[in-house]
């Protein structure tokens, strides 16, 4: 299952649960975003050919992130660019989450491991701003 969270027009994230199959490749972000998310599911004896990546000049203005969720379970908060609390979704084992845009916090709720993938050099002054997150009493999770 694909699952795909917007705010007013704005693609939050893109959720890949763990259960997801299709055959060949697709992409589930617009050519427009600097991290780039895709599914391949190909049989065996499928030739990928060799090749090298081009040096090819790109801005990225915005991080985006990837999570893979290699055990254990959390819940991801979304927020708008404003801050404000939208809705919260539970990730667990084997599920894959591109955060995109706006805010986002998680509460991990079972001991999880978590492989991150995002544009670098990181720095963390300056592509973070903290914010208080939502009281768990008005938690919703979709």
């Amino acid at each position: 299952m694909i699952e795909k969270v917007t705010h007013n027009d704005q693609l939050l994230s893109v959720i890949i649960k763990s259960n997801f199959n299709k055959e060949g490749i697709e992409f589930f972000t617009p050519d427009s975003f600097s991290q780039q998310l895709g599914y391949m599911n190909r049989p065996t004896g499928y030739i990928i050919d060799p090749h090298v990546h081009n040096p090819v000049p790109r801005e990225v203005v915005w991080t985006q992130e990837v999570l893979f969720i290699k055990s254990g379970k959390a819940r991801v908060d979304f927020y708008d660019d404003n801050k404000v609390y939208l809705e919260s979704r539970i990730l667990e084992q084997g599920d894959i989450i591109l955060l995109a845009a706006g805010g986002h916090g998680f509460e991990i709720l079972e001991k999880a491991e978590i492989i991150e993938v995002k544009q670098g050099p990181f720095c963390e002054e300056k592509d973070k701003t903290r914010f208080k997150g939502i009281e768990k009493s008005k938690i919703t999770v979709h």
